[in-house]
């Protein structure tokens, strides 16, 4: 099952991708390169992970929470002829010799996927390409809007390796053919399809600037990551295949701060939101435009402002930092407006932003440390599915550094609607 058509229906499948060892491979001097703002330490990254993926195993369906690896390693076993393309795209994208395939062709799948994300090939023990961190921010690599697959576009070419990866997966693993039979899979990294425009931008679109609210509203952020003409190629697909009737164009500052539009706002419940004061309340550096499918057109100034003015003047933002400086600049840049919802008011969001935590208490959430709900649902004491206004408070220190939170690292492929489309 593929269906999303909302930012907090319950869980029932995601994609995630485990901290791998190309991490270890970031320097201080490479880390703006490869988009991270800092080192991190692995073993550390990888427990802190581990603990957000248990989390989410408690709210999805058995096999619901699918690590990027193992998907990989299935669509290899799946097709020969994806394999000899996948790797002669790779190593044409990273400049090496074209018999270099011989090298990765008889690897086995498990090795070959973790060479391919890692850049390591162990037989050899040397590397030939660089790592591709930012894949633990599966959220960028795909959006599902309903019942439709859009394959993003990356703005830079760090992050190349994740499309054609994404690509590949999306392409050939099994549990995707009826999506591409029934042409509900849209790849924009197919320049023949998607090139650049008559000014030359290419296509340039990442999934932390799309959201699907109250089903009839596609978001989506132009920012430092998603240029106007991914937005107008977005819009125009959205349309054509009629899958919303309004996409809302949000322009913000495209600084590193806000890279993406989800690290200024996310949705927690149905009437609440949790964001950065500056932006999405008091309309820095911002424009908003409702486009209707029907040729129709309305601007706001703020996002608050369209919320009220488009959908219920009762909906409520939480204010990260409690919207007061420094600590809401604090918060922001480490990811509090980045929560996550398993369901209607069940967030996870990491510790370390304390005074947004404080906000969520003081506004009628209880807060759960991550390993204490991980041990009170294990003996039994908390069932998953009767929670209400629960924050559950992740282990951050490391997954911080990378600059995203429980919402990049994730990639909904299912969520249970209100509609009869869904149950």
């Amino acid at each position: 099952m593929i269906y999303v058509d909302s930012e907090i229906n319950p869980l029932r499948k995601v994609i995630i991708h485990r901290p791998e060892q190309g991490i270890e491979r970031i320097s201080p001097q490479d880390s703006e390169k490869l988009l991270f703002d800092d080192i991190v330490y692995l073993p550390q990254m990888q427990r802190e992970h581990e603990v957000f993926a248990d989390v989410m195993r408690q709210f999805t369906t058995d096999d619901g929470v699918i690590e990027v690896e193992q998907l990989l390693v299935e669509t290899f076993d799946a097709t020969d002829e994806g394999k000899e393309e996948i790797l002669q795209l790779i190593l044409q994208f990273e400049e090496l010799p074209a018999s270099w395939i011989e090298k990765l062709r008889p690897l086995s799948h498990r090795e070959l996927v973790r060479t391919l994300l890692s850049g390591y090939l162990a037989t050899e023990d040397r590397y030939l390409f660089s790592p591709i961190p930012n894949f633990v921010f599966t959220r960028d690599i795909a959006v599902v809007v309903k019942d439709h697959v859009f394959i993003t576009k990356a703005s830079r070419a760090v992050r190349q390796r994740e499309n054609l990866l994404t690509r590949f997966f999306f392409r050939y693993h099994p549990s995707f053919q009826d999506m591409i039979r029934e042409d509900h899979m849209v790849n924009f990294n197919n320049i023949e399809k998607y090139p650049p425009s008559r000014t030359g931008q290419p296509v340039a679109l990442e999934g932390g600037d799309i959201m699907i609210l109250y089903e009839d509203y596609l978001i989506v952020g132009i920012s430092e990551r998603t240029n106007l003409h991914g937005f107008e190629t977005l819009k125009r697909e959205v349309f054509d295949r009629q899958l919303v009737e309004y996409v809302v164009k949000v322009a913000i500052p495209p600084q590193r701060s806000y890279m993406h539009f989800d690290t200024t706002l996310t949705q927690i419940d149905e009437k609440r939101f949790v964001g950065y004061k500056p932006i999405v309340i008091e309309g820095l550096g911002s424009n908003i435009v409702v486009y209707g499918k029907k040729g129709t057109q309305r601007n706001y100034g703020s996002f608050k402002e369209f919320l009220h003015g488009e959908i219920d003047p009762q909906i409520e933002i939480l204010r990260v930092g409690r919207g007061i400086s420094p600590f809401q600049e604090r918060e922001q840049w480490t990811d509090a407006a980045n929560v996550f919802a398993l369901a209607p008011g069940v967030i996870l969001a990491y510790d370390r932003n304390p005074h947004t935590l404080q906000l969520f208490e003081e506004n009628g959430f209880q807060l759960l440390g991550a390993e204490q709900f991980l041990q009170r649902t294990a003996m039994g004491e908390l069932n998953p599915a009767s929670l209400r206004n629960t924050v559950i408070s992740l282990p951050s220190s490391e997954l911080s550094r990378a600059r995203g939170g429980p919402h990049c690292m994730t990639l909904p492929l299912w969520r249970t609607s209100k509609s009869n489309h869904c149950t």
